[in-house]
């Protein structure tokens, strides 16, 4: 990992400064007893290193010449290896000091999230969902065992982390899952995506767990486990393959929510208590006015309204499956009494 990911350029541009000239003051020192008193390259280096640093432990007399070098040598390179030796030191411990406070800083960040998602395993799969639920500005919390890659990918886009095993429940509790909606687990293995699912389940009952199954045989063991999803990349891909054969134009127009620089975004809010929607009919909600679709509507019994007449009135607890723009969604979400339920 290169130095300058960790450190401020300031520091980098110390440390380098410092070992250079350790390096040069030392390399000086080897060629001037070289010239002076004729030794070969051990010895010179060997009497510039205990020269320079003060042991002074030499098997034979200098020469007048080297004497004089000597003095020069010592009386230059003290000063330079005394300040190059205290800022490679303080270099090092800024290092740590850098890392513990940015360490403690996504600590109270995420301690202040409430609602987000937490996303198991920054593979291919993982970066996939991190990167979707970030162009739709959704906070989320990622889990790897590996930090090195932690800080590669998260540091510079901005993402919260936490380094460790997403099946502790010390890791999953400060990725905050007690206060997260959702939860996806996408680690290489099906035993390790059983086992995060179980242990996310018994900590809170209120997640959306969707959990990736490499084999047919785990979806129902995840299933079990408390996952409420299971993706099945294999399977997923074959069905979507099928639907293109069969109806291209239905998936072109489904796809467009799912376009990376597409502003557009299929969702399903559930309608709070309190809300502003509570007892108004479909037609009276202003939804299609703020650029808003309902395709359709779940009740709260779960009867299902695809698609919704115009009069239906709406309560709380109902679902509704909303097509539009993601800004408008989002407002939905967040200021009209309105609980996101879609999961990553």
């Amino acid at each position: 990992m290169p130095l300058g990911f960790l450190l401020p350029p300031k520091t980098v541009r110390r440390f380098v400064v410092a070992g250079g000239m350790l390096v040069g003051l030392t390399a000086a020192g080897i060629v001037g007893f070289r010239m002076t008193e004729s030794y070969n390259w051990l010895d010179a280096a060997w009497l510039a290193i205990v020269t320079l640093t003060t042991v002074g432990a030499y098997d034979e007399p200098l020469s007048p010449n080297g004497k004089l070098f000597a003095m020069g040598y010592l009386f230059c390179g003290l000063g330079v290896a005394s300040y190059s030796l205290f800022a490679l030191g303080q270099t090092v411990v800024s290092t740590e000091f850098h890392r513990l406070w940015e360490r403690r800083r996504m600590i109270q960040r995420i301690e202040a999230m409430s609602g987000h998602s937490v996303v198991c395993g920054l593979g291919r799969m993982g970066q996939g969902v991190c990167e979707y639920l970030a162009r739709r500005e959704r906070a989320f919390v990622v889990i790897d065992k590996d930090e090195d890659l932690l800080q590669e990918v998260c540091a510079d886009r901005g993402w919260a982390w936490v380094a460790g095993d997403a099946a502790d429940d010390a890791v999953l509790k400060e990725a905050g899952v007690d206060q997260a909606a959702s939860l996806t687990t996408a680690l290489p293995t099906d035993a390790e995506n059983l086992y995060v699912v179980l242990s996310a389940r018994l900590l809170s009952d209120k997640l959306q767990i969707v959990a990736r199954a490499t084999e047919e045989r785990a979806i129902l063991k995840l299933e079990r486990a408390g996952a409420d999803r299971v993706v099945s990349p294999l399977a997923s891909g074959a069905v979507k393959m099928a639907r293109f054969m069969l109806n291209p134009h239905v998936e072109d127009f489904l796809a467009i929510a799912d376009d990376r620089d597409s502003d557009l975004e299929l969702a399903d809010v559930t309608i709070a208590e309190g809300s502003y929607l509570c007892g108004r009919s479909l037609k009276e909600s202003g939804l299609s006015e703020r650029g808003l679709m309902v395709v359709g509507i779940r009740r709260g019994d779960g009867e299902r309204l695809m698609p919704p007449p115009p009069d239906a009135v709406l309560s709380a607890g109902d679902c509704l499956f909303t097509f539009g723009k993601g800004a408008a969604i989002n407002s939905l979400t967040q200021k009209d009494g309105i609980e996101d339920s879609a999961g990553p």
